[in-house]
């Protein structure tokens, strides 16, 4: 009796197999997308017993959580990028107005807006006296005070 013996190499993972599309090999991913989803219910049904059928309620209720769980990322996605745009609106309102902001000490920073940063790492920044600080750093937001155009004697500047 001769014994054959599978060899695995279980250390490579998922970075091993390959796709369907080019036999490329495919990049490890942590969780289950759509197309993962589709493989796992193909191969579910090709190896259901025929005396035993999946019921088509379990299938329907799959279908629907997993159609729930892409809606809900797509939605996150949406209200990440919302809040990105909402917070480069909020710091347009304070260009050129006078802020006052918490350094990364602690201490009060008083100066005028004259620009926006917006980074896709640290979202937006207000630069005041060639330094930036972060939006949320904000403590106080006053108009600037306007200097007038007439000189002491009432003649125009």
């Amino acid at each position: 009796m001769s014994v054959t013996s599978a060899t695995s190499n279980t250390t490579a993972g998922y970075s091993d197999l390959y796709n369907s599309t080019g036999g490329t090999a495919r990049k490890a991913t942590k969780t289950l997308g759509s197309d993962d989803f589709m493989k796992l219910l193909a191969t579910q049904f090709q190896n259901q017993d025929p005396m035993k059928p999946m019921e088509d309620t379990a299938f329907i209720a799959q279908m629907a959580q997993f159609s729930a769980l892409d809606q809900n990322k797509t939605m996150a996605t949406q209200i990440t990028a919302l809040r990105a745009d909402q917070q480069l609106l909020m710091g347009n309102a304070y260009l050129g107005r006078t802020v006052t902001v918490e350094d990364a000490d602690g201490n009060a920073v008083t100066g005028v807006v004259t620009a926006l940063d917006n980074d896709a790492t640290n979202g937006v920044s207000l630069t005041i006296d060639g330094k930036s600080y972060s939006l949320s750093s904000v403590r106080r937001i006053e108009p600037t005070p306007t200097q007038s155009s007439t000189a002491t004697d009432g003649n125009a500047a």
